[in-house]
C-alpha cells in the first residue's frame, strides 16, 4: 500500500458557483489549507463507513457482474488508511463459485454490527464488527442500493431501488418489521434524522424527496434537483443535501417549507454527498468530473475542488474529517484510493 498527502491552499482551488437560487455570497479565501491524504486498497471500492466505538472505517468493495466472484468488506485505520481486516462475503453458488457481494454500507455501533447491501443478489447482510462474522442475510430487497442505521430507534432501512421499496428491520432482533412502497420510485440514498425518526431517501425516478415519518402511515414528498441519487442532513436536521447525478449539482431543501434553498453546480455525476459538522460544509463525490467539491453551508459558495483519481464513488465524514473512495483502477496493479480530507476552516 502506497500513501500520499498533498496540502491545498483553499484561495488556490476556489471555484465560483454559479446558479444559486436564493442564497447569494462571495468565496472568501481562507489562511488554512485543505490536507488530502490518499492510498491504494483493492479494487472494486464502492462506500465507507466510520465505527466510533471502533475507530475503524468499513469499506465494501466488489469487482465484474454476476457471478461476481471477487468482493470484500474491508476494515481500515482511519489514521493511516492502513487495511487492518480484510472479511470475504460468503459464497451462494458453490457451481460457480458466486459470493454474496457488499456494495452500500452502514455501521451499527450500538450492537457492534455493520449492514450491508447484497445488491447482486437483491439483498441486504449483517456482520458482526469484532469478528468479522457473518452473522444474517435478508432477501426480497430488488436491487438493494443503500442502507442506513438509526440506532436511537433500532432500525435500519434499505432501499430497493428497482421495486420501490424502503425496507426496514429490527437492528436488535434482526428481523424485517416494516416495508414501505412507493410506486414508481427509485429509492436510492439514505439519511435518518434519530431525533425525529424521519427516513429521507433521494427518488432517482421523480427528482424528489421521499420522507417516511414514524408519525404517518403515508410517505410525503418534497421536491429537489435533478437525478437525485444521495442524500445527507444538516447538523440540525432542518435542511437536506442532495447530490443530483443528472445536473451535476448539490440541491439545498429546507425541509420545514419543501423548497430548494439554492441549487450549487459541483461537477458532472454528481453521486455521493455529505455534511461535515465542525467546517459547516457539504462535501460532493462528483464520480464523471473527478472531483471531490467543498460547499460552504451557510453561504452555498463552493469554496474548493479538489481533484481526485477517475470515478470517485462515496464520500463520507467522521470527526472533522471526509473519507472518499474511487474506481478508478489507478493505484498499484490497478487497484482503486481511499481519500482522507481534512478541510480547511
Amino acid at each position: 500500500m502506497s500513501v500520499t498527502t498533498r496540502r491545498l491552499a483553499a484561495a488556490a482551488v476556489l471555484a465560483a458557483a454559479t446558479g444559486v437560487l436564493a442564497v447569494p455570497g462571495t468565496a472568501t479565501a481562507h489562511q488554512d489549507v485543505t490536507t488530502v491524504t490518499s492510498a491504494d486498497l483493492i479494487k472494486g471500492l464502492y462506500q465507507s463507513d466510520y465505527s466510533q466505538r471502533n475507530k475503524a472505517i468499513w469499506v465494501t468493495a466488489a469487482v465484474g457482474r454476476p457471478p461476481v466472484l471477487s468482493s470484500a468488506l474491508l476494515k481500515v485505520d482511519p489514521k493511516t488508511l492502513a487495511v487492518e481486516a480484510t472479511i470475504t462475503p460468503p459464497v451462494t453458488n458453490e457451481t460457480t463459485g458466486a459470493l454474496e457481494a457488499v456494495y452500500g454500507v452502514a455501521v451499527d455501533d450500538e450492537y457492534n454490527r455493520v449492514w450491508v447491501t447484497a445488491t447482486r443478489n437483491n439483498a441486504v447482510a449483517v456482520y458482526d464488527q469484532r469478528t468479522g462474522a457473518h452473522v444474517a442475510s435478508f432477501a426480497n430487497v430488488p436491487h438493494a442500493r443503500e442502507i442506513v442505521v438509526d440506532e436511537k430507534h433500532n432500525t435500519v432501512w434499505a432501499s430497493a431501488f428497482t421495486s420501490g421499496e424502503l425496507v426496514a428491520y429490527d437492528s436488535k432482533t434482526l428481523v424485517e418489521k416494516k416495508r414501505v412502497v412507493v410506486t414508481g420510485a427509485g429509492p436510492t440514498g439514505l439519511v435518518v434524522d434519530e431525533k425525529s425518526g424521519n427516513l429521507y431517501a433521494a427518488d432517482l425516478n421523480n427528482d424528489r424527496i421521499i420522507v417516511v415519518s414514524p408519525k404517518s402511515e403515508t410517505p410525503s414528498f418534497i421536491p429537489t434537483g435533478d437525478g437525485p441519487i444521495s442524500i445527507d442532513l444538516s447538523d440540525d436536521g432542518k435542511t437536506a443535501y442532495t447530490a443530483n447525478q443528472t445536473a451535476g449539482s448539490v440541491s439545498f431543501v429546507n425541509l420545514k417549507t419543501g423548497t430548494v434553498t439554492a441549487e450549487v453546480p459541483t461537477g458532472a455525476g454528481a453521486l455521493s454527498v455529505a455534511y461535515e459538522e465542525r467546517s459547516g460544509t457539504v462535501l460532493v463525490a462528483n464520480r464523471t468530473a473527478a472531483t471531490v467539491t467543498i460547499v460552504d453551508a451557510k453561504t452555498a459558495v463552493v469554496e474548493e475542488n479538489i481533484a481526485t483519481a477517475a470515478n470517485p464513488n462515496h464520500i463520507e465524514t467522521a470527526n472533522g474529517k471526509a473519507y472518499a473512495v474511487d474506481k478508478s483502477g489507478a493505484g498499484t496493479d490497478g487497484v482503486d484510493f481511499i481519500y482522507k480530507i481534512d478541510p480547511a476552516n
